[in-house]
């Protein structure tokens, strides 16, 4: 892929879409019939309903693999046509021209799942179970506060791990009117902007967790300067892309990353499936 393209492409995904095709899943579901004897691309469809499956039953789902379609897929199609029709043959061909038609729209499918989980869940950063528990051995059982904590999942996922960790979790709620952030809260979340909470909170905790700050205020970059005036025995976990979708240029700027080993060990379940790299970051 090049340059232009995967611009073009972060373009697309990171431009929240109001909302998506309640038959999303549904659809996902006929291409898995279509495809079932193609294994590359059966896997990738698989996971994503299983990670669908998860999150309506209330749980944490599991990391997913990159969600693109291989490069020689077309290929790997019509060599398994022709391991089964001669060439020429009617049925082989109306195969292969069901195949090409499907394509793109599975992979516009595949590219919109990060959508879908925003616009179904108000999930933003793609929190799975392996990389809470992860997150959770870092902490060590330390109080937390979660700020834009959207509807909760990483507070829901770290209590689920230790009911008796203190968490406590806060979101503005200022886009539950835009989006499916804040309507669909998975705990019980605390109605106070970033700020607000660490000013409340922030002499008793070792964390703070912040999530996918929006790239477009400096809520983030003022946090950070509160904490280190204020309360530096705090380390700010940000989870998020540096530089990209999430996050203003001034947090970024001026981060000090902090514990860089252990942040990769955190990393290896926060595994990007799209064109957005998020990552875990320690700072202070």
């Amino acid at each position: 892929m090049n340059p232009k393209q995967r611009k073009k492409l972060k373009k697309i995904i990171k431009t929240h879409k109001k909302s998506m095709p309640s038959s999303y899943i549904q659809q996902l579901t006929k291409y898995a019939e279509l495809f079932d004897g193609i294994p590359a691309v059966k896997y990738l469809i698989n996971n994503v309903i299983e990670s669908d499956r998860l999150l309506k039953n209330g749980l944490l789902p599991q990391p997913l693999p990159q969600l693109l379609l291989p490069d020689d897929i077309q290929d790997t199609i019509f060599k398994k046509i022709s391991d089964q029709y001669p060439a020429g043959d009617k049925a082989g061909d109306d195969l292969w021209n069901r195949f090409n038609e499907a394509l793109p729209k599975l992979d516009k499918l595949l590219r919109s799942y990060r959508d879908y989980l925003e616009t179904t869940y108000g999930m933003w950063s793609y929190t799975s179970a392996p990389f809470v528990k992860d997150l959770a051995d870092y902490i060590n059982q330390k109080p937390v506060l979660e700020v834009m904590a959207g509807n909760g999942y990483i507070s829901k996922g770290l209590k689920n791990l230790n009911s008796n960790q203190t968490i406590y979790t806060t979101d503005s709620q200022a886009w539950t009117k835009e989006n499916e952030t804040g309507k669909h809260p998975v705990t019980e979340i605390e109605s106070l902007d970033a700020i607000e909470a660490l000013n409340k909170y922030g002499q008793y905790v070792s964390f703070v967790v912040m999530s996918w700050a929006p790239d477009k205020q400096t809520t983030d970059w003022q946090l950070l300067q509160l904490i280190r005036e204020k309360y530096p025995q705090i380390t700010l976990i940000t989870i998020g892309e540096k530089n990209g979708a999430t996050n203003s240029k001034e947090f970024w700027s001026n981060a000090k990353f902090i514990d860089e080993e252990q942040a990769e060990r955190v990393n290896r379940n926060l595994k990007t499936f799209d064109l957005i790299d998020e990552r875990v970051y320690f700072v202070k």
